[in-house]
């Protein structure tokens, strides 16, 4: 399939030749096709969709929020008794969308690393102020697809850069959350992409644009996650290593963030937070191939279009 295409990293390939999974196995959850939910298993994709039975009916005004994720645990359980039943894919066969269909907000934070790039085509003349005293912005979700789904960039005349990122993908509702109990609110984490238009207008304006935030391959469920704050992070383009850092390096870690955000605004099941970029910002263009790695999480190609 053009500009889709998606692999694991080693840590994360899994002995899937027996069919069947132990109870209570983390998981690696996806969207695909038609809106189908997937359970991932090594390079292949279980449907696992018979388990969306288990959510509520709603009617409107719909409630806030995701309802997969808002339902999760109990979703999570119903796909353990179905999975060694279920079809298989091939996960190269299938596209791959973002595993988050409805979240309320999506939330960016800016200078979220110790080296960030500064140059006159980033910065146009604004002074370089650490995340504590830009604050976070909002995304719109309109912008939201999968890596299937492509990067199509607009108004090729100015400077358009990706930016590698980990997703953290609430799990239930919060507001004004203690640090201490920010990583509880996290239903998973996945990769980030938050492509962005350079210009003088603000943040939000211009990393709004339609498939500019780009979530995936799948959501890695918090569980196997258990230090988000020592992930590795990878960007090529092509085979040329762009940006290459750890979570580490962040100035504000996973749980500050959850924390910081919820002090503003409540946060629901499916909200993102994409938690912040590395050095190594360039210009992409039409035709490019973004290879996308984040340890314990996967790897995933996203083909930049026009």
């Amino acid at each position: 399939m053009q500009g889709q295409k998606v692999g694991l990293t080693s840590d994360e390939i899994k002995n899937t030749t027996s069919g069947h999974r132990p109870e209570g196995e983390t998981m690696k959850l996806c969207r695909f096709n038609d809106d189908r939910l997937g359970l991932v298993e090594g390079d292949r994709v279980r449907d696992v969709s018979a388990a969306l039975v288990l959510l509520p009916v709603v009617r409107w005004p719909l409630p806030m929020g995701d309802l997969l994720i808002a339902n999760l645990d109990k979703i999570r359980a119903e796909i353990e008794k179905i999975a060694p039943q279920a079809q298989s894919h091939a996960i190269k066969d299938v596209k791959l969308l973002s595993p988050v269909a409805n979240p309320t907000k999506i939330i960016g934070a800016p200078s979220n690393f110790v080296k960030s790039t500064v140059s006159a085509e980033i910065n146009f003349g604004r002074e370089r102020v650490p995340i504590q005293g830009k604050g976070l912005f909002l995304k719109a979700c309109s912008s939201l697809v999968g890596p299937s789904e492509d990067c199509k960039l607009r108004f090729l005349d100015r400077r358009n850069d990706p930016e590698i990122e980990v997703a953290i993908i609430i799990g239930r509702k919060g507001s004004d959350i203690p640090e201490e109990e920010a990583l509880g609110h996290v239903a998973g984490y996945a990769i980030g992409l938050d492509m962005t238009l350079r210009g003088k207008e603000d943040a939000s304006f211009r990393k709004s644009i339609d498939t500019y935030s780009i979530v995936g391959p799948w959501l890695v469920t918090a569980d196997e996650v258990p230090d988000p704050d020592n992930l590795d992070l990878t960007l090529r383009v092509g085979n040329e290593l762009r940006q290459n850092a750890n979570t580490r390096q962040q100035v504000l870690n996973m749980a500050q963030l959850i924390s910081w955000a919820s002090s503003f605004y409540t946060l629901y099941p499916g909200d993102i937070i994409m938690a912040g970029t590395p050095e190594g910002l360039e210009r992409i263009k039409p035709g490019d191939v973004m290879n996308c790695e984040i340890s314990k999480i996967g790897a995933m190609d996203v083909r930049i279009a026009e």
